[in-house]
């Protein structure tokens, strides 16, 4: 009984005090982080800007990144001094983490793999915290796509438009295509008969771009005046014109939507009910570093 006490005085004692000071100073971390990730969102929602600022999607996700490292590292020094104090000496355990190290050698090169991946995701801003990004996976025919929410050195998860959360390792990635990075464009594909007067049809798509161009709501949301790029494609009984709109990162689909109501409406005006009725339309990224790819 008095050998217990005199080990809880000193070794105990040690190991409790080392528990209690790594929860307490990852806690702290942890606040330190989401006050600083807190102050980058305060001050964008609080700015008249429509979309995050690259600096900031940058920052937030380093604040995570920083958070991940800190804390992995601490635990591992309070296990390694929590093992000393009872009693193992980190010398006589060289060989068997050799042996140890040899056996998972091949588990561990997935997660050095994902490490280097995230870490050249991070520096070279890939893609940062709110951007809309499509994810193609190692091994995987489906495409992982959503806003990320969170982005360390090992993983990067994603909230889908259905509200899942997607998880990925970042050495299982292969293609990035970011949605929501510098510019994006707004494309909507307006098929019409062969037999209706083109030049009509086009005048009618200008007068709406200039229109939309015009309105304080879209053009807060717009780069340029939405420009017809005139006929895209032909087919047996029917011509593909493409109009074209550069938007902010991420406001493309909604730019994209607002357009194919005022081009279906303008049309149906003119007589050009049918191809109103078979409009369609896609948004995609764009810009001098989008779509992102990482292999």
């Amino acid at each position: 009984m008095t050998d217990i006490n005199e080990w809880f005085r000193s070794s105990g004692l040690q190991i409790v005090l080392l528990l209690v000071g790594a929860v307490l100073v990852g806690r702290f971390v942890t606040w330190g982080r989401d006050r600083i990730t807190e102050q980058i969102d305060s001050s964008f929602q609080t700015s008249d800007a429509l979309v995050r600022t690259e600096a900031a999607k940058h920052r937030h996700a380093l604040a995570q990144v920083l958070t991940w490292v800190v804390l992995t590292l601490i635990y591992i020094l309070v296990g390694m001094r929590v093992l000393q104090n009872l009693g193992f000496s980190l010398n006589g355990l060289v060989a068997p983490a050799a042996v140890l190290g040899a056996a998972l050698g091949f588990g561990a090169q997935r997660i050095v793999q994902d490490i280097l991946a995230g870490f050249f995701i991070i520096t070279e801003r890939q893609y940062g915290f709110g951007d809309v990004v499509e994810i193609s996976v190692n091994g995987s025919a489906e495409v992982a796509d959503g806003t990320v929410e969170d982005v360390t050195l090992r993983i990067t998860k994603l909230r889908s438009t259905d509200g899942e959360m997607i998880t990925v390792p970042n050495g299982q990635i292969v293609k990035v295509k970011n949605l929501s990075k510098d510019w994006a464009r707004a494309v909507v594909e307006i098929p019409v008969p062969t037999s209706v007067d083109l030049n009509l049809v086009n005048e009618v798509l200008r007068d709406v771009g200039a229109k939309a161009y015009r309105e304080k709501r879209l053009q807060a949301m717009l780069l340029d005046e939405p420009t017809v790029m005139g006929i895209e494609s032909i087919e047996v009984d029917q011509v593909n014109i493409r109009m074209v709109a550069r938007t902010l990162p991420g406001k493309q689909f909604q730019v994209g939507r607002d357009l194919r109501v005022r081009v279906a409406a303008a049309l149906r005006r003119e007589g050009l009910g049918a191809a109103a009725a078979g409009m369609s339309g896609t948004a995609i990224a764009s810009g001098p570093d989008a779509p992102e790819e990482t292999a």
